[in-house]
C-alpha cells in the first residue's frame, strides 16, 4: 500500500502545517477559558459573593472567630431578613429587585424584633424573641393564601453593574469601617480600654437591657434612662439568641448590616425619585461623601461632619435610626405620589414609626415638619386638604408625642435653645481659644456655616429648570427635613453638639434632592458630559488650591489674626462668583448648569477630600515636643476585664455593684470626667455610682461655665458613702452599702485605695486580678 502521499501532507507531520495545528489547539483552550471567564463574570450572584468573601476576610483580620461570623449571619439571615421578606412580600406588593427586598426585609426584621424583644425580656424570658420569626415561618407554612410568598416576584432586569456599585459601596464602608474604626478599638484588654470613649456607655446599656426591662441607667442605680435605646435591646435580643459576646456586635458585627441596609434603601429611594440609576448612584455617593467643604488646614470636626459613616459605630443610634428612617422615606415617596395606597403600606410605614420612636429621637420631629409642608403644599395646590399627607402627619405626630411623654418623659437631654453654641464650639475648633467669640465673629461663622451647606446642597437649585418638580411631594418633603435639619442645629444648643444629629439625618436625603436638581439641569440645557465633568474639575481644584494657598491651618496658631479663618471661604466666594457670572452671562442656563456642577464637586465629595487635606497636612508637621505617648500600661488598669468577666458570671442579674472608680481612666488629676462606665459594661450590673455624664439630671442641670463631663455629682450623700467604703473602711460603712442601697458586691480599683485598705476585714474576698479585687458583703457585715 502506497501511503507516503498521505504521510507526507498530514497536516499533524508537515512542516507547512504543523506550526498551525500547535497554534490552534491553545486559542481554542483560550476560547473556552475566556467564554468561561465571561460566563462567570456575569452571574449575578458574584457581587454578593465578593462583598460577603471581603467582609469575612476584614472580620477575620480585625480579630472576630469564624463561629461568630457563622452565628451571627445565619441569625440576621434567617432570624431577621428571611422572615421580614415574606411580611414585605405579603404586605408591601409590586416587584421589586431581590436586593430591594432583603433590605426591606431585614429593616422591618430589625423593628419587629425590638418590639418583640420588650416584652419577652420584661416576661423574664428574652430568648421569645425568637416567637416571631418561628411565627411568621408557621403562618406562611400554614395558610394557603401567604404559602405563595416563599417564591417572590423579582424585578427582572437589574443591570450586572448596578449590582456591581451598589456592592462595592458597602465594601467602601466595609473597608472604612475597618480602617477608621476596628484599627483603633480593640476586642481584648488593656487595649479595649482605650476605644472611643463612648463605648463603654453604649456595652453598659446593652448589659442592662439583656437583664432588665425597664430599663435604667447602670452607671448609677436608680437613675431613669431617657435615651433612645432600642439599638443596644437589639444588640441585647442578638447576643441572647446567639451567644456571641457585646462587645464583638458592638464593636465590629452590628453595624455592618445596617449599613448594607441604608446604602440598598437610599439607591432605592433615589431610583424612584429620578427613574435613571446612574443619578440614584450618584445619590448614593453622595450620601457618604457630602459634607460642608472645609477649606482648612488641620483637623476641624465640625465641618467635616459628613457622610453616613462617620457616626455609623459611634454612634449605634444614629445608624439603627436611618437603617430604619430610609423605609419610611421610601414608602412615604410611593404613597404620597400616587403609586400605591394599600393598607399593607400603611401598616408598614405603622411599624417603623413606632420602632423609630425608641430607636433616635432626631427622626420623628424633622419627619413631622418634612410632612407638614407636603401637606401644606398640597392644599394649596388642589385647593382641598390631603388626605394622606394629612394621615401621616397625625401618625407621625401621635409618635413624636408618645416617644416624648413615655420614652424620654419630656427631659431636653442638654438640648436648649441657644443660637451661638455652635459658633463658639467652631471657634474653639478654629482658634484653640477657650473665651466666646465676639458677636460679629460669631455672625461671620454662622454665615460661612450656610454658605458651605448652601454649596453643598446647590443642585437643588436646578430644579427652577422644572419648577412643577419642586412640587412634588417627594422633593418637598426631603427639602423640608434638610432645612429643618440645619435651623435645628444653629438654633439649638449642647454642650457635645448632639443637635448636629437632627443635621446629619438629612444627608442622604438632601444628597439625592441635590442630585436630581443637578441631573434634571443638565438634561434641560443640554451640556455635554465633557464639559459637566471639565467643570467638576475646576470644583475639585478649587477645593484643594484655595486650602494650600490660603494656609490657614487648624488651630489658628497664637500671634495670628482671627480675620485670616474667614480668608479662605472670601477667596471661594470671589471665585465662585466670578465663574458663575461669566458662564451664566456667556451661556445662560448652560453656565447656570456648569456653575452648578462646579459647586457639586466641592460639596458633595467634600468629606473625602477634607480627610485628604488633613492627612497631607499633618504628615508635613512635626509632633510637637514632649507630646504625651499613649501607653495601655500607664493609661488602662491591669485586670479590669477579667475581674469584670468574673463578676458577671457569679453574681445574679439583679445584685447591686459598688466602685471607686468615677472618672475616665487618665482624667482623674486636672477635673472628674464622669464618661466612666466600664464597671458596668464588664460585670452587666447595675452599678450604685459609677459614672453620671449621660444622666439626664446631669444634663439638665444648670452648671455655668462647666462642661458636662466635669461636673460633680449632685447627691453628695450617696458619694460620700459609696467612696468611703473604700478608702475608710469599716462595719457601718460597708453595713451602711448593704442595708441602705443593697450592694451586693465590691468591685475595688486598689490604684486607688492601695492592697492595705483593710476592705477584707468587713466582706469577702471572692476574686482579684492585676489592679481589681472583687469583694462580697455578707448580709451581716463582720
Amino acid at each position: 500500500m502506497d501511503t507516503g502521499p498521505l504521510v507526507k501532507n498530514s497536516p499533524a507531520t508537515s512542516g507547512k502545517y504543523a506550526g498551525t495545528a500547535r497554534q490552534n489547539i491553545p486559542s481554542a483552550r483560550r476560547s473556552r477559558l475566556n467564554r468561561f471567564s465571561r460566563s462567570i463574570l456575569r452571574q449575578r450572584w458574584l457581587p454578593a459573593a465578593f462583598l460577603g468573601s471581603f467582609t469575612v476576610a476584614a472580620l477575620c483580620f480585625y480579630g472576630v472567630s469564624v463561629p461568630d461570623i457563622a452565628v451571627f449571619a445565619t441569625y440576621v439571615a434567617l432570624g431577621l431578613a428571611l422572615p421580614g421578606v415574606l411580611v414585605i412580600r405579603s404586605l408591601y406588593g409590586g416587584a421589586r429587585s431581590l436586593a430591594e427586598e432583603i433590605a426591606l426585609g431585614l429593616a422591618l426584621g430589625y423593628a419587629l424584633e425590638v418590639l418583640a424583644y420588650i416584652p419577652a425580656r420584661a416576661a423574664g424570658m428574652p430568648l421569645l424573641v425568637l416567637a416571631w420569626p418561628v411565627g411568621t415561618y408557621t403562618l406562611f407554612l400554614i395558610v394557603p393564601r401567604l404559602r405563595r410568598h416563599w417564591r417572590g416576584s423579582h424585578r427582572r432586569g437589574v443591570p450586572l453593574w448596578w449590582s456591581w456599585s451598589i456592592a462595592l459601596t458597602v465594601a467602601y464602608l466595609v473597608a472604612w469601617s475597618a480602617v477608621a474604626f476596628y484599627r483603633a478599638n480593640a476586642l481584648t484588654w488593656p487595649a479595649l480600654g482605650l476605644s472611643n470613649v463612648d463605648a463603654s456607655f453604649h456595652l453598659s446599656l446593652i448589659g442592662e437591657l439583656k437583664h432588665h426591662m425597664p430599663p435604667t441607667t447602670p452607671g448609677v442605680a436608680g437613675e431613669p434612662l431617657f435615651y433612645h435605646w432600642f439599638v443596644h435591646a437589639e444588640m441585647a435580643a442578638t447576643s441572647w439568641v446567639t451567644g456571641i459576646e457585646p462587645v464583638v456586635l458592638l464593636l465590629r458585627l452590628a453595624m455592618l448590616p445596617m449599613l448594607a441596609v441604608l446604602v440598598v434603601l437610599v439607591g432605592t429611594i433615589a431610583l424612584r425619585v429620578m427613574k435613571t440609576r446612574f443619578a440614584a448612584l450618584l445619590a448614593v455617593v453622595a450620601a457618604i461623601f457630602m459634607a460642608a467643604p472645609s477649606l482648612y488646614l488641620g483637623s476641624n470636626g465640625i465641618f467635616t461632619w459628613g457622610g453616613i459613616q462617620d457616626a455609623a459605630w459611634n454612634s449605634p443610634s444614629q445608624t439603627f435610626g436611618a437603617a430604619l428612617f430610609a423605609p419610611v422615606v421610601l414608602l412615604l415617596v410611593e404613597i404620597l405620589e400616587g403609586r400605591s395606597r394599600t393598607g399593607g403600606r400603611w401598616m408598614l410605614f405603622a411599624v417603623f414609626l413606632v420602632a423609630l420612636m425608641g430607636a433616635k429621637a432626631t427622626y420623628l420631629p424633622l419627619l413631622t415638619v418634612g410632612l407638614a409642608a407636603v401637606a401644606a403644599v398640597e392644599a394649596a395646590k388642589n385647593r382641598r386638604w390631603p388626605r394622606s399627607p394629612l394621615l401621616a402627619l397625625g401618625m407621625t405626630a401621635a409618635c413624636f408625642l408618645c416617644a416624648q411623654i413615655v420614652l424620654f418623659q419630656g427631659a431636653r437631654q442638654g438640648l436648649s435653645l441657644s443660637l451661638l453654641v455652635l459658633p463658639a464650639h467652631v471657634w474653639r475648633d478654629l482658634t484653640g481659644q477657650a473665651d466666646p467669640p465676639a458677636l460679629t465673629a460669631a455672625i461671620g461663622l454662622i454665615l460661612v456655616y450656610l454658605m458651605s451647606w448652601g454649596i453643598t446642597w446647590s443642585g437643588v437649585l436646578g430644579l427652577l429648570s422644572r419648577p412643577r418638580l419642586l412640587a412634588r411631594p417627594a422633593v418637598v418633603i426631603m427639602v423640608s427635613m434638610g432645612a429643618a435639619g440645619l435651623g435645628m442645629a444653629l438654633l439649638f444648643g449642647n454642650q457635645a453638639l448632639d443637635q448636629l444629629y437632627f443635621l446629619r439625618a438629612t444627608f442622604p436625603y438632601m444628597g439625592i434632592v441635590a442630585v436630581y436638581g443637578l441631573v434634571v439641569l443638565v438634561r434641560a440645557t443640554r451640556v455635554s458630559r465633557v464639559r459637566v465633568a471639565s467643570m467638576a474639575g475646576v470644583g475639585l481644584a478649587f477645593a484643594y488650591l484655595i486650602p494650600l494657598a490660603c494656609g490657614v491651618e487648624i488651630p489658628q496658631p497664637q500671634g495670628r489674626s482671627a480675620v485670616l479663618l474667614f480668608l479662605p471661604y472670601v477667596v471661594l466666594l470671589l471665585l465662585v462668583g466670578a465663574t458663575a457670572i461669566a458662564l451664566i452671562a456667556r451661556r445662560g442656563a448652560a453656565g447656570f448648569a456648569l456653575t452648578l456642577s462646579m459647586a457639586a464637586a466641592m460639596g458633595l465629595p467634600a468629606e473625602a477630600h477634607a480627610r485628604v487635606l488633613s492627612v497631607t497636612h499633618a504628615t508635613t508637621r512635626a509632633e510637637p515636643a514632649g507630646a504625651p505617648a499613649t501607653s495601655t500600661e500607664t493609661a488602662v488598669p491591669r485586670g479590669a476585664l477579667t475581674a469584670g468577666r468574673w463578676l458577671r458570671d457569679h453574681s445574679d442579674a439583679d445584685d447591686m455593684v459598688a466602685t471607686n472608680g468615677h472618672c475616665r481612666w487618665g482624667y482623674e488629676a486636672d477635673y472628674c470626667d464622669g464618661r466612666h462606665s466600664w464597671v458596668s459594661a464588664l460585670t452587666e450590673r447595675r452599678v450604685l455610682l459609677e459614672g453620671w455624664t449621660y444622666t439626664v439630671t446631669n444634663w439638665d442641670r444648670p452648671q455655668p461655665g462647666h462642661q458636662r463631663k466635669a461636673t460633680e455629682f449632685w447627691d453628695t450623700d450617696r458619694l460620700r458613702s459609696n467612696d468611703q467604703a473604700f478608702l475608710q473602711p469599716s462595719r457601718e460603712s460597708i453595713r451602711r452599702l448593704r442595708a441602705r442601697y443593697g450592694v451586693r458586691w465590691l468591685f475595688a480599683d486598689e490604684r486607688n485605695t492601695g492592697r492595705e485598705h483593710g476592705i477584707a476585714n468587713y466582706a469577702i474576698l471572692r476574686f482579684r486580678s492585676g489592679d481589681f479585687a472583687v469583694y462580697e458583703i455578707p448580709d451581716d457585715p463582720r
